[in-house]
Order: C-alpha cells, then structure tokens, then sequence
C-alpha cells in the first residue's frame, strides 16, 4: 500500500509519517512538502494525507485533481485532510473525503482514523485481485471482478457485462452466483449485478455506472437495501 503525506510544515510532515510508521511497518510513504512538488511528481498512491492552506496548490486543488483522474479509471483512494483551519470541513464533503483532522494532531484520534482508512483501502485492494476463471467460445478465460458490471442470463448461456465489452459463457446463474461471494447481488432472476458497480437505485430499478439499468425484484427490496448497507459499512466502494 502507498500513502503520500503533503505538508508544507516540515515537522508536522514528520510527526504524521512518524504516527503512520508507528501502526504500520509495511507500507510505502511518500513526503511532499508542497502541492506543486506532488502535482509534478505525477504519483498514485491509496491514502492521501493531504494539508488544506499550501501556497499556490492547496490540498483542496489536490483533492479535486485525484477525483478528476479517478473518475476517469475507476479507481479510488482514500483523502485526509489535516489543517488548523476547521471552515473548510463542507469542502471537504465535495470531495468525498474520508475524514478530517484539525491541527495539532491528537495521536489518539489518528490512530483511530488511520486504522479505519487501513482497514477499507486493505478491502478495496483485495477485491481488486479477486477472479475468475470462466469458458467462452472454447478458451479458459481469466476475469477481475473489479472489472464486471453485472451478469445477465440468456438462452442457455450468461452474459457478462464488464469493462472491456460483453462475454457469453455456457453456465447457470446460479453456479456463479455461489462462485463469485458477497460483493455480487442477486437482484433479479435475470441479473447478478457488482455492488460496486452500482450508481443508483430505486424500489425495482439498479443502475450501473455505464449506464445500463437492471430490474430489481419487489420483492428483493427489502433485502437488497440491507446487503447493500452491509457492503458500505464493511468498507466496499459506494458510488450512489
């Protein structure tokens, strides 16, 4: 996992690399103390510790350039802000930012933030190594979950929707619905659909974010909005 720490305050740029290291001795951080510096040094990490008030790039600019580019992958990082000033906390919301702490830092309250930041990246980057293994048109095929949208079920075959176009594979729905765990939800007899790959929802319609909309069984609803609740709390990608 990399975390990058963007302080202009030398000291405090320490003391948070410090409070990392203290829970975590696996993990690659990065220093930057100024936002032009992270900005050219082009790099990708999962956790952002990030100041708001840097000179000519704030924290806030940073923010917004990371969600920008991710918006564009599909990816997701966690961001922290840490600042003394506390008007920016609604900003903040804007850029869908996991928390936010005032200086001085209280090494208890970091502690408990950065164990719940850890904790949902950690979830986020074993999901993102989960696959399977289906056949299609006589050849074994290897698919990222991460990169499914959702499975639709045909005449005698499923079809896979995911990032890179539509797969038909011989199969049953439910083999993959047993095969592929928690994060895939049964919303219908026709559709297994990635709860991560969920955009919006409503009492008998799942939207997925590349647009398609999938039927959702009335009689599932109830169900579905406590798994979907689980899911987020556990740490999975929410994009409603």
């Amino acid at each position: 996992m990399r975390i990058a720490v963007c302080d202009d305050d030398q000291a405090i740029r320490e003391e948070l690399i410090r409070l990392i290291q203290k829970q975590v001795s696996d993990v690659d951080i990065v220093g930057y103390q100024s936002g032009e510096e992270m900005i050219s040094a082009k790099g990708n990490f999962d956790i952002y510790f990030l100041d708001i008030e840097m000179g000519k790039v704030s924290g806030m600019d940073i923010a917004r350039r990371i969600r920008e580019q991710e918006e564009s992958v599909r990816q997701r990082s966690l961001i922290i802000f840490v600042t003394g000033y506390r008007e920016y906390m609604e900003a903040a919301f804007d850029v869908n930012a996991f928390h936010y702490l005032v200086k001085p830092i209280d090494e208890e309250k970091f502690s408990e933030v950065f164990s719940r930041a850890w904790k949902e990246m950690s979830v986020l980057c074993e999901q993102a190594r989960k696959y399977i293994i289906v056949k299609s048109t006589g050849a074994q095929k290897k698919l990222l979950l991460k990169n499914i949208y959702y499975i639709e079920s045909g005449n005698k075959k499923v079809i896979i929707h995911t990032t890179d176009g539509t797969l038909e594979v011989y199969g049953k729905m439910e083999e993959l619905e047993n095969r592929l765990g928690s994060t895939f939800y049964r919303c219908h007899r026709c559709y297994l659909v990635n709860i991560e790959k969920i955009s919006a929802y409503s009492a008998d319609n799942i939207q997925v974010i590349n647009g398609d909309n999938l039927l959702l069984a009335r009689k599932k609803y109830s169900d579905f909005i406590k798994t979907y609740m689980r899911y987020a709390k556990n740490g999975g990608v929410v994009n409603v």
